[in-house]
């Protein structure tokens, strides 16, 4: 049996307009979604917002929840999830997040593709994701399978309706405190 680790993905609302348009659509109580390799939070990933004040201008972005984006939305309210993997699955899935590190500049966020979602139709176009497409991404490239479906057609509820991943916190992101749980 090949030792255990966890990965974490949180998906979160920051109330800001572009999250109340897809939220009118999607009725999903959280419509953001990203990955991270510890449960501070201190390594987390997804494609949103290059700029806090630009919805417009994203890409991959490595995310803290004490700054950028996250800081500017106080009231954002979250649920953080945890997956168990092998040490051979976070080894591939730091391995395939290097390659979006190193060629950070070239990517850019998948706006058709969140309107493929509304469609039911992937829009895919290389080094173009949006941020549930993104973590399912990392997660089908290191053989992670939690769906039967195109990353390019997962949502941020998905993960919530998964039943790999563990819930461990419910709230506000500003109140989350990674020893309690």
């Amino acid at each position: 049996m090949e030792a255990s680790r966890s990965v974490y993905i949180l998906l979160t609302n920051t109330g800001t307009l572009f999250t109340k348009m897809i939220q009118s659509y999607t009725r999903a109580p959280y419509n953001h979604a990203s990955i991270s390799f510890d449960r501070e939070l201190s390594e987390l990933y997804s494609f949103g917002r290059k700029h806090p004040n630009n919805p417009l201008n994203g890409g991959f972005v490595k995310e803290d929840i004490k700054t950028g984006t996250f800081s500017k939305y106080p009231g954002t309210t979250c649920v953080l999830y945890e997956l168990r993997v092998t040490d051979r699955e976070v080894v591939k899935m730091k391995r395939v997040l290097q390659i979006f590190i190193r060629s950070h500049r070239k990517y850019i966020y998948n706006i058709l593709g969140v309107i493929g979602i509304t469609l039911k139709e992937p829009v895919e176009f290389s080094n173009s994701y949006f941020c549930s497409q993104f973590v399912a991404e990392i997660l089908q490239r290191s053989g992670i399978k939690l769906w039967n479906k195109l990353p390019a057609l997962v949502t941020p509820d998905d993960f919530r309706q998964c039943d790999r991943l563990k819930l461990i916190y419910e709230g506000k992101l500003s109140e989350y405190e990674p020893d309690h749980g």
